[in-house]
C-alpha cells in the first residue's frame, strides 16, 4: 500500500501498475487529506460562513469539495466571502491586511502542513492579531496506521511510506509496525525510480522475511526527522480523537489546539450547530481510502463521478486517488486510440 496520495498520483501518472508482475499489487491508502475530511468538517465550515460573516481562507483543493450543503465554491458563488490561500501564513496576513473582518483558516491536513500551521499561531499570537483564527482538521499518520493494520479485512504485506510526512517524523514512529506485525516497510521519494527502488526495496524484505524500517529517500528523510518541526506541533496542538472519512473516529490521531491558544480555536469563538451529515448516495471513497476497493468498482466512477463534477472527495483532490485512476485511464485510452 502506498499511504500517501502525492505517491498515488506519481505513479499512475507514471503507469508503472502496468509494469510489475503478475501477483504484485499496489493499493491506495489513506494519505489524501482533503479525502479523509468528513463532509461535516465542510458543513461547519460552511455554518461558520452564514452564520457568522467570517471569511474562509482554504487551500484551493478544498474549494470543489462536496459537503451537505454544497461547496466552498457554490458558496463564493452565492456572495459568501471565501479566499484562495498558499499556505496559513497567508491567511494571517489576510487578517492583517483586513482587520475588520474575521478570518478563519480551513487548517486540513497531515504533519507535514501541522508545523507551519503552529508556527502562524505563534506568530499571530505574538503580533496580537485579534481576528485570525483556525477550523483545525489536522491528522495524524500513525494511528491510521495502526487502523489498518488491525483492519481484518486488509491483508497488506508492505507500506510505501510517505515521503514529505516522514520528513518531520523520520523512520522511527513506524518501527512497530516492522517488529509487531511484521510488516515491510520503506520510505520511498516521489520520482518514478524512487518508487520503483522502494518497491524493490519492499519485496526483497518481504522474501527474505526481514521486516524492518528501510529509508529509500534518504536525501530528505533522517531517522530522527525534524525534531523543531515536532516542537512546534507539540507545543501549540494536542493529539484528540477524529473522524476519518470511511474509518470513523480513530484515536487520538487528531489534533487541537492548547487551552493557551484557544482565542485562535474558531469554533470556541464562533459556535455553530450542524446535522448530522451523510455520505453521498453510492459513493465508496471511504472503501477507497481504506484500499478495500479500486475507485473502478465503485459504480459512480466515470460515470456520474468524473473529475468536472465530482461526487466525492477521492474525485476532487490533486492527490484523490480516484482522480488518479481517472486521469491513468483516460490517458491509457487516448494513447490506444
Amino acid at each position: 500500500m502506498e499511504v500517501c496520495g502525492t505517491h498515488t498520483m506519481a505513479i499512475h501518472n507514471a503507469g508503472l501498475p502496468g509494469l510489475l508482475p503478475p501477483g504484485l499489487k499496489l493499493i491506495s491508502g489513506p494519505g489524501c487529506p482533503v479525502c479523509v475530511t468528513p463532509s461535516s468538517y465542510l458543513d461547519t465550515a460552511i455554518a461558520l460562513s452564514r452564520e457568522h460573516s467570517v471569511v474562509l481562507a482554504t487551500f484551493g483543493d478544498m474549494m470543489r469539495v462536496p459537503g451537505t450543503s454544497g461547496t466552498l465554491t457554490d458558496l463564493r458563488n452565492e456572495g459568501y466571502a471565501v479566499e484562495v490561500v498558499y499556505s496559513s501564513l497567508g491567511a494571517a496576513e489576510l487578517a492583517l491586511r483586513q482587520p475588520e473582518k474575521e478570518i478563519v483558516f480551513l487548517a486540513v491536513g497531515f504533519e507535514t502542513t501541522a508545523p507551519t500551521i503552529a508556527a502562524t499561531v505563534k506568530c499571530a499570537r505574538e503580533k496580537k492579531v485579534t481576528n485570525f483564527s483556525i477550523l483545525a482538521a489536522q491528522k495524524l499518520l500513525i494511528p491510521a496506521l495502526k487502523a489498518l493494520i488491525d483492519d481484518p479485512e486488509l491483508r497488506i504485506d508492505g507500506f510505501i511510506l510517505p515521503g514529505h510526512v516522514s520528513v518531520v517524523l523520520g523512520s522511527e514512529p513506524y518501527r512497530f509496525i516492522a517488529e509487531e506485525h511484521h510488516r515491510a516497510c520503506v520510505i520511498t521519494g516521489f520520482e518514478s525510480a524512487d518508487i520503483m527502488q522502494g518497491i524493490l526495496m519492499l519485496v526483497e524484505q518481504i522474501e527474505k522475511r526481514d521486516h524492518r524500517v528501510e529509508i529509500q529517500y534518504d536525501r530528505a528523510v533522517q531517522p530522527n526527522g525534524n525534531p523543531k518541526a515536532r516542537a512546534y506541533i507539540d507545543e501549540v496542538f494536542a493529539p484528540e480523537d477524529t473522524v476519518w472519512r470511511g474509518f470513523g473516529i480513530i484515536p487520538q490521531s487528531g489534533l487541537v489546539l492548547r487551552d493557551e491558544f484557544a482565542v485562535f480555536d474558531a469554533l470556541r469563538r464562533f459556535p455553530v450547530t450542524i446535522q448530522e451529515s451523510p455520505e453521498p448516495e453510492g459513493c465508496r471513497c471511504g472503501e477507497v481510502l481504506r484500499g478495500l476497493v479500486e475507485p473502478s468498482e465503485c459504480s459512480l466512477f466515470g460515470s456520474e463521478c468524473v473529475p468536472e463534477s465530482p461526487v466525492g472527495p477521492c474525485m476532487v483532490s490533486t492527490e484523490g486517488s480516484c482522480a488518479a485512476f481517472y486521469k491513468s485511464s483516460r490517458k491509457s485510452v487516448e494513447l490506444k486510440s
